[in-house]
C-alpha cells in the first residue's frame, strides 16, 4: 500500500462526502463501460437506438461487434421490440434522466440481456443485475469518469488512468470565464477517444466526493419543474417528472428555427445532441427531427430560479 507523504506543499481542500455511487466499478469513460460489457458478455450483436451519440459506437467498431439499430417514438420509447436470439442483447438509453420507469419496464421485458446507458441519467438507480452504466462530467466538473454496474468479470489487470492534465478547462472556467476555456474542453473531450479501458483516476474519485449530491438533485428538479411549467404548451416533447427522477437537461422541443443561436448569442450555451444522426436518418424520421428541433436547457445545479427565469426570457423575446 503506498503511504501518503507527510509536509510539504498543499493539495487542493476539498471535503471528503460519500460518492453516490460507492458499490459501482469505478471505471475512466462511459463508452470503456461499455466496451467492459461487451468483452465480459462476448455478446454477438447488439441493438442500439438510431438517435445515438455516436461515441457509443467506439467499443463495437474497435471489437468487431455487430449492431442493429431500431427506432424510438414520441415518448422516446421503442417503436417495436426485437426478439433476441442467443449472444444477443438491447441497449436502451435513459434520455436526458426521465425514462427512468421505462427502464425498468425493459429490464422486466429483457432481463440480463438489457444494457441501460445512464450517462444522461446519473442519479437513476440501477435496476439489480442489470448491466448499466454513468457518465460523471456529463453531470458534473470533473475531468473523465464513469461508474458501472454489472456481474461480469474479466481477468485483466487495467492500470489506473491519470487525470491532471485534462485539467485546465475546469480551472480556466473558474479563473478567467467559460469562453476561455472552451476549446480546451474540446481538446480534452477528442483526446477521451480511444482510450483504453483504465481505473478511475485517483483526482476524479477525489472530486466525485467532494460533491453534495442531495442539494444537486434537488436543483436539478426544480429548475426542471419551473421551466416545464412555462414551457409545458409549446413544447413538442413532454414528460411529467418521475417520483425520484433527476434529469440532465430540460428537453425542449420546437419548431422555431434560429432559437438556439439566439441562446448562444446570448450567453446561454446549448448543445445539439447528435449530428452524426442526421446521416443515418431521414428528414421524416422522428430521430431527425429531435435532433434538429431539440434544445436540451440548461438547469444543473449550478443555476438557480432567476437564470431560469433569464432563459425564459430569451424564449419568449427571440
Amino acid at each position: 500500500m503506498k503511504e501518503n507523504n507527510i509536509g510539504g506543499y498543499f493539495s487542493l481542500e476539498l471535503p471528503r462526502t460519500e460518492e453516490y455511487h460507492p458499490q459501482a466499478m469505478k471505471l475512466n469513460t462511459g463508452r470503456n463501460c461499455l466496451e467492459y460489457i461487451l468483452r465480459c458478455r462476448a455478446y454477438k450483436k447488439v441493438y442500439l437506438p438510431r438517435y445515438l451519440c455516436s461515441a457509443a459506437l467506439e467499443p463495437f467498431a474497435k471489437l468487431g461487434v455487430e449492431y442493429q439499430t431500431y427506432s424510438i417514438d414520441r415518448h422516446l420509447e421503442l417503436n417495436e421490440y426485437p426478439v433476441l436470439n442467443d449472444g444477443e442483447a438491447l441497449m436502451y438509453v435513459n434520455y436526458f434522466g426521465v425514462k427512468d420507469n421505462y427502464v425498468a419496464q425493459l429490464a422486466e421485458r429483457y432481463g440480463q440481456r438489457l444494457i441501460v446507458d445512464n450517462t444522461q441519467a446519473f442519479f437513476n438507480r440501477p435496476v439489480p443485475g442489470i448491466d448499466t452504466f454513468y457518465s460523471c462530467r456529463k453531470f458534473f466538473g470533473v475531468p473523465d469518469g464513469a461508474y458501472l454496474y454489472t456481474t461480469a468479470q474479466v481477468d485483466v489487470d487495467m492500470e489506473q488512468d491519470i487525470s491532471f492534465e485534462r485539467m485546465e478547462f475546469l480551472c480556466k472556467r473558474i479563473d478567467i470565464g467559460a469562453e476561455a476555456g472552451y476549446r480546451d474542453f474540446r481538446a480534452e473531450s477528442e483526446g477521451l477517444v480511444g482510450q483504453p479501458v483504465k481505473i478511475m483516476s485517483r483526482l476524479t474519485q477525489r472530486l466525485m466526493r467532494a460533491i453534495d449530491y442531495e442539494a444537486s438533485a434537488h436543483r436539478r428538479r426544480e429548475n426542471y419543474e419551473q421551466l416545464d411549467q412555462a414551457l409545458r404548451d409549446s413544447n413538442l416533447l413532454h414528460f411529467e417528472l418521475e417520483a425520484d427522477s433527476v434529469p440532465m437537461v430540460y428537453p425542449y422541443m420546437t419548431q422555431r428555427e434560429g432559437l438556439r443561436q439566439h441562446l448562444i448569442d446570448n450567453k446561454v450555451f446549448v448543445a445539439q445532441y447528435w449530428p452524426d444522426v442526421l446521416k443515418c436518418t431521414n428528414e421524416g424520421d422522428w430521430e431527425h427531427k429531435i435532433t434538429l428541433q431539440l434544445l436540451p436547457l440548461p438547469i444543473d445545479q449550478r443555476y438557480g430560479s432567476d437564470d431560469m427565469k433569464r432563459i425564459l426570457k430569451l424564449l419568449k423575446g427571440s
